[in-house]
């Protein structure tokens, strides 16, 4: 796997501006246009658009054919793009938020994600399953969840998180590709929705055309050489923030993961062993999760790079409150990452 350096996208020729969830539309739309086995379906994706715009005006182009509103059954739809995948068509299945795996996960995890096991590799199951995750809108307890975790803990699934809008284009692009199940989510946080609370790196440089981002790729979305912070999401522009706030006092290296299966270990090893400190942030929750999986890592391949303890800041083990107030105490907002990155550059 390979690390790449921080957004110069200007530098891979035209671009144009688009939010996160346009960019996810544009390379949607690009490989329908290439693919005809392409196909969409989910809960309000046709002319509603998507809940979170991550349709946005492919019915008109489309049409019902290829652009599908399926009824308020994950079981049934999920179920359905798993048989079409294994027919040959490369579905895209959205699950309108990561909470309701629960209502589908036997034929996400025994299903999608162990055919081609279970046929000695024999058969293939291309398709994509997007989700919407993410706190911080008051949504409560069951709309609230990351769950990337879950998903990367259970075999036979790529799972690819973006956080920008030129990622999110290059992401999805790879993910259709692919002839593995691939799970994308994408947080509300990152996807420049009016409604929303205002992300300013939500809208940004996009590459024109034909654009992919290899999954498992990890890249550098600040360079620094005091601390390393490994994240992902909403999460990388809360560390960009708080890196930028204390330049000149500590300087933060932040790592984008982009894609939790295959984990870019490689990525999170270089930084560390120049920086010798490590912040791991994750919005979903603490055990069990992504910032052991990465401490792990260091620890199993040399803890003596380490100059102090490991710092993670995750959701405790709660479920995400509805009143805001409570739901920003348990977000690992900038306060948490700041105090945690003081905590490590003065150990």
């Amino acid at each position: 796997m390979t690390t790449t350096q921080s957004p110069a996208v200007a530098e891979l020729g035209g671009t144009h501006r688009l939010t996160t969830a346009k960019a996810m539309v544009e390379a949607i739309a690009i490989e329908m246009r290439r693919d005809p086995s392409v196909v969409y379906l989910g809960e309000d994706v046709g002319a509603y658009g998507g809940i979170f715009s991550s349709t946005a005006g492919l019915l008109d182009e489309f049409g019902p054919s290829r652009v599908i509103d399926t009824p308020i059954s994950e079981t049934a739809f999920i179920g359905l793009a798993t048989g079409a995948a294994v027919e040959g068509m490369r579905p895209i299945a959205e699950l309108m938020f990561a909470d309701f795996m629960g209502v589908c996960l036997d034929q996400i995890y025994n299903h999608m994600a162990k055919i081609h096991f279970e046929s000695g590799g024999n058969v293939r199951v291309p398709m994509v399953l997007t989700t919407a995750v993410g706190g911080g809108y008051s949504d409560g307890a069951q709309h609230s969840q990351c769950l990337w975790g879950t998903f990367a803990h259970l075999p036979g699934m790529k799972v690819v998180v973006p956080s920008s809008p030129a990622d999110a284009k290059g992401l999805m692009a790879s993910a259709i590709r692919d002839d593995n199940p691939v799970v994308y989510m994408f947080h509300k946080g990152v996807m420049g929705l009016p409604w929303m609370a205002k992300n300013p790196r939500a809208t940004d440089a996009v590459p024109d055309g034909d654009y992919t981002v290899p999954i498992g790729s990890a890249r550098v979305a600040r360079e620094g050489s005091d601390v390393t912070v490994v994240t992902l999401s909403l999460s990388v522009h809360h560390a960009l923030d708080v890196a930028e706030k204390l330049a000149g006092t500590i300087d933060v290296e932040v790592i984008d993961l982009r894609s939790l299966v295959p984990l870019d270990r490689e990525a999170v090893l270089e930084s560390v062993s120049k920086t010798g400190r490590l912040v791991v942030v994750d919005e979903d929750y603490q055990s069990f999760g992504l910032t052991g999986e990465i401490a792990a890592t260091v620890a199993e391949v040399d803890p003596t790079m380490l100059r102090a303890p490991v710092a993670r800041v995750a959701n405790p083990d709660v479920p995400v409150p509805y009143s805001h107030p409570l739901e920003y105490a348990i977000l690992p907002r900038h306060d948490r990452i700041e105090a945690a990155l003081h905590r490590v550059t003065r150990a």
